[in-house]
């Protein structure tokens, strides 16, 4: 049996990857007295006073729903919210492995914006922060940009920005691998959706110069009819050279490839036509854009991939844990950028004197690793001024 038969007959056996724990004695009228009522109405009224005692009172604090419409599931598409249940309640037990998080997966039968985000906000109370997943764009910006307008709670939509923040400190390892500047690197993404515009925007504050965006269309240019609000708003800060054509003409001499699209859309030709020592990052899951062998073989100096099957795995599982961690014990407000870059330099720095082609991130059950995120985060929560408490 392949991997994909084996956790067919592996989920059957579990039945849920996540469980609720009870964290207090309620085995005694006096602990039930306590716990519940008639106790209980003490912390309720206080909280009725003064609602930021939800977070000391309740297990709030320390609790993230991880939520999704099902429209953009894995590389499986708009599969629903039902179906989509495996990879949330996954995304749970990797919040608690790793961060120490308690998550829970809410799936909402619905693709209108207004009912999506008026359902979050309507649950918001229950928790310290909110993660968006597997959510299609263009609707996920609307989503998340009014969200973060709307709660005081930190919102983060890890297609986008988990991909950004562990994609970035990738590009950080690669360079120095190759001995390149970051502002030096001529950066071609293919992939125009919710990741591939935010890591177009997030590498940007890294201080790269010229970056180039491609969809199934072409590459993005000012002017070009056929692209989306949102695809349109990122080709006016990027391919500053307003260059057109294909995948194909946008890889010439390019340093770094990066795809978050779809399988087999880059061959050996396309590679060899980039710079010397030129870094491949294809991601596209369960197939790549091009394979770790033949981007090798066509001369790539430093190749990612997103299989765990492969060095060099780039997975949001090093971001989201320790990055909702660190938000979390300073009961942040937002998930701001200062906070993801410090996140991102704090991946990169995990990997230490161990840095190679063949290792330029930290393994993803590397615990030292995601506790180095929640501090780096917290400490630039604290920094820019989001944090409520200091840790």
């Amino acid at each position: 049996m392949n991997v994909r038969e084996q956790s067919l007959i592996k989920h059957g056996e579990w039945r849920g990857k996540i469980e609720t724990v009870c964290r207090v004695p309620v085995d005694s009228r006096e602990a039930l007295s306590l716990a519940y009522t008639p106790g209980v109405a003490e912390p309720c009224l206080a909280i009725q006073k003064d609602e930021e005692k939800s977070f000391e009172l309740t297990r709030r604090w320390n609790t993230v729903p991880v939520i999704t419409d099902g429209t953009a599931v894995l590389g499986l598409g708009d599969i629903g919210p039902v179906a989509g249940m495996p990879v949330m309640e996954g995304k749970c037990a990797l919040f608690k492995a790793y961060g120490g998080v308690d998550a829970f997966p809410i799936c909402i039968k619905s693709k209108d914006v207004d009912e999506i985000v008026n359902t979050i906000k309507l649950i918001s109370g229950s928790f310290g922060g909110i993660n968006l997943e597997d959510i299609s764009a263009p609707r996920c910006f609307e989503i998340e940009t009014r969200l973060k307008k709307e709660l005081d709670i930190p919102v983060f939509h890890d297609d986008q920005h988990g991909t950004a923040v562990v994609m970035a400190a990738a590009v950080i390892n690669a360079a120095k691998v190759v001995g390149k500047e970051i502002s030096s690197l001529k950066i071609v993404i293919n992939g125009a959706g919710a990741a591939g515009i935010a890591i177009a925007k997030y590498l940007l504050k890294f201080g790269v110069k010229e970056l180039i965006l491609c969809d199934k269309s072409g590459i993005l240019c000012e002017g070009e009819p056929w692209m989306n609000p949102a695809q349109a708003q990122v080709a006016l800060i990027t391919n500053r050279g307003k260059i057109k054509g294909s995948l194909a003409v946008a890889m010439k001499g390019a340093d770094v490839f990066i795809g978050v699209s779809a399988p087999r859309c880059v061959n050996k030709d396309m590679v060899k036509s980039m710079a010397e020592k030129a870094i491949v990052f294809s991601c596209a899951n369960p197939v790549p854009e091009i394979t770790r062998t033949e981007a090798l073989e066509a001369g790539a100096a430093v190749v990612g991939t997103g299989s765990s099957e492969n060095p060099n795995q780039i997975n949001n599982v090093l971001v989201f844990p320790g990055l909702f961690r660190g938000a979390l014990d300073v009961r942040a407000s937002d998930i701001n950028t200062e906070m993801m870059m410090a996140a991102s330099r704090a991946i990169a720095e995990s990997v230490g004197d161990k840095l190679s082609a063949e290792f330029i991130l930290p393994y993803a059950y590397d615990k030292s690793a995601h506790d180095a995120v929640a501090k780096a985060v917290s400490q630039a929560a604290i920094k820019s001024g989001v944090a409520k408490i200091k840790a």
